[in-house]
């Protein structure tokens, strides 16, 4: 089975093994990125795949999320995806590497044809069925907005920020891979106690949930008071767990997309 082959919906329990267990030898680095993220085959018993390995040593100091931490906040949002249902962060485990100890995905390609969802667009020309978040302007002074699409796929996407408290979903965080499945990618500033939400997806803010969020939450609530909430204390605090619990249940009190903080910044930079 090729890496082209290996699709995390069907063959996640392979996924996860190879993650796991699979030799780790590394392509190369991905440059844009903020902390130190690395590209690698795997390879297990004649399977193959590609992953993102971002090794805790490479991990940029911040001033409000404590060192070393990022890593397992990558496999603390892999956890609560899955829990969800709803698949839409990568297989991703913690694991030893190159450079040591670091949190270790299934690397998503996205075909060639896929048209994006979130971008930057002439601001007159906004997309039917497509929110305008942010205005902007380009060198010459033409006037664009950043927008995204309408798309339930994204709805689901926004829940889920909401719910681990995401600090930074840029555009060029949202992949849709193959069969149209929408991927968030880049959670290692998530969970933090207080509400730091900062996304490019507020064209839902303050509308009602849909009804399959809804039903979702009610399970989730279920599940963080079992094993996915021991799971979960393996890579976060007692404090962030029981945060995570909250915010949960106020989403299904107000039943409604979150809104933007007043004391915080709303949009992540660069927001693509």
């Amino acid at each position: 089975m090729t890496s082209s082959e290996l699709q995390p919906r069907q063959d996640g329990a392979a996924a996860l093994r190879l993650l796991t267990d699979g030799e780790l030898a590394l392509e190369g680095r991905l440059v844009d990125a903020s902390n130190t993220t690395l590209r690698g085959i795997l390879t297990l018993d004649g399977l193959t795949a590609r992953c993102v390995y971002k090794p805790v040593r490479g991990e940029r100091p911040l001033w409000d999320f404590p060192d070393g931490t990022l890593a397992g906040r990558e496999v603390a949002a892999y956890l609560v995806s899955r829990a969800t249902g709803w698949d839409l962060v990568p297989p991703t485990v913690l694991r030893d590497g190159p450079f040591g100890p670091g949190s270790c995905q299934l690397w998503i390609d996205e075909p060639e044809e896929v048209e994006p969802l979130v971008g930057f667009v002439p601001a007159a020309a906004v997309p039917a069925r497509w929110f305008p978040v942010a205005a902007a302007r380009d060198d010459d002074g033409a006037e664009y907005a950043l927008a995204h699409a309408d798309d339930p796929r994204l709805a689901r996407l926004a829940v889920l920020d909401a719910v681990i408290n995401n600090a930074d979903r840029k555009g060029g965080h949202v992949i849709v891979g193959p069969a149209d499945q929408i991927y968030g990618v880049d959670h290692g500033v998530c969970f933090h106690v207080e509400d730091k939400l900062r996304t490019v997806l507020w064209g839902w803010a303050g509308q009602q949930l849909p009804p399959d969020a809804v039903e979702m939450l009610a399970g989730l609530a279920g599940q963080l008071t079992g094993r996915l909430g021991d799971e979960l204390s393996e890579q976060l605090t007692i404090g962030e767990v029981a945060e995570l619990a909250a915010r949960v249940d106020r989403l299904r009190e107000t039943g409604r997309f979150p809104l933007p903080p007043q004391d915080w910044p709303a949009m992540p930079w660069p927001p693509m």
